[in-house]
């Protein structure tokens, strides 16, 4: 618990609504990347009858998924049940999620012709389920459902190097060897990715996060160059809803980050809140639990949470995790976590 000389009015506009457009809030609304999920025993069940891309190509599970955490945590918001990676597999690659080693592109792009072969994408047409998903949530509940996708770089990297990297070598490659066949990529990318965030807003979604995971693996340069102006892109074609921009490692860039023209930045666990906020200025930020710290004792998880709220301030705070949830981490975690952040009031 705190005191602030900002004294926030009740609303009727949703908590999360009122933080993701900067304006002083009671207590920071609070949901966690990847709070649908592996997790929780309830999605185990159901992932038990269903393969994992089954699942994000089936509305009403992936619906069922995104109520889960609702229904035993209360958030302040869901984060549709989906992927990154969905858009390429409409795009007419081959995707395929294979035990122990995570998502694989069997035949990554690395031509001019595979670029250029890449399809056009229409989300309504290519890619439904997320939006008649988050229709299918906001029929069922009242609390704000969120939409996201990959961004162009990291969507880029997965195309590129056939999966996932420690160093992405490939990836940085084509950048520097063809450096305009990347661009070119990452063009079509960035118009797919705006698009499906456009259309998630459409269906509902009251905000969306745009996920540069592996943007973090660049250099200052090659970041401005390439990763950040895809992002403001994809962005560029998004109206009618906050738009979040959240990339690992983003500590060495919090001053080009705003390059983007992203509405809110989500910051990862490696940065010091109070030094984000004096380096991003005034705009709202979403973050940033280290998602281990969900293992501590409750004790010691509640401390963290108020010393991230403290040094966040009462205006644009979003509490999240600084990453995803961690596949093992303890209920009793996020429900420490949770509560925390629910007990805060700013006087």
């Amino acid at each position: 618990m705190s005191t602030d000389s900002t004294s926030p009015q009740p609303t009727s506009a949703p908590l999360i609504l009122r933080a993701l457009r900067g304006e002083a809030t009671e207590r920071p609304p609070v949901w966690f990347m990847r709070q649908a999920g592996r997790y929780l025993p309830e999605y185990r069940a159901l992932r038990s009858r269903s393969n994992f891309l089954e699942m994000c190509h089936d509305a009403d599970l992936a619906s069922e998924v995104t109520l889960q955490p609702l229904r035993r945590y209360g958030f302040d918001a869901g984060i549709i049940f989906s992927d990154i990676l969905l858009p390429l597999q409409s795009m007419g690659m081959e995707l395929r999620f294979e035990a122990g080693e995570g998502p694989r592109f069997p035949n990554p792009l690395r031509t001019d012709a595979d670029v250029d072969g890449l399809k056009a994408f229409d989300p309504e047409r290519d890619l439904p389920a997320p939006m008649r998903a988050i229709r299918l949530c906001r029929a069922a509940t009242d609390t704000p459902i969120l939409g996201f996708a990959g961004a162009p770089f990291t969507l880029a990297c997965y195309a590129t190097e056939g999966g996932g990297s420690d160093a992405w070598v490939t990836t940085k490659r084509m950048m520097y060897e063809q450096p305009a066949r990347f661009q070119r990529l990452l063009d079509r990318l960035a118009d797919a990715v705006g698009d499906h965030l456009q259309a998630q807003v459409e269906a509902g979604a009251v905000a969306v996060q745009l996920f540069d995971t592996w943007a973090g693996a660049l250099s200052v340069e090659d970041l401005r160059r390439f990763a950040l102006p895809a992002a403001a892109r994809a962005l560029s074609r998004v109206k009618g809803a906050p738009r979040i921009f959240f990339t690992r490692d983003a500590g060495p860039f919090l001053p080009y980050l705003r390059e983007v023209g992203a509405d809110v930045y989500g910051l990862d666990w490696r940065v010091d809140m109070a030094a984000a906020r004096a380096a991003l200025g005034d705009v709202p930020v979403q973050g940033n639990l280290d998602p281990i710290s969900l293992f501590a004792p409750p004790a010691e998880v509640k401390r963290r949470v108020r010393s991230i709220i403290a040094a966040a301030g009462p205006r644009g705070h979003v509490f999240n995790l600084g990453h995803g949830i961690h596949l093992d981490t303890p209920l009793e975690g996020v429900d420490a976590a949770v509560s925390a952040v629910k007990e805060w009031t700013w006087g």
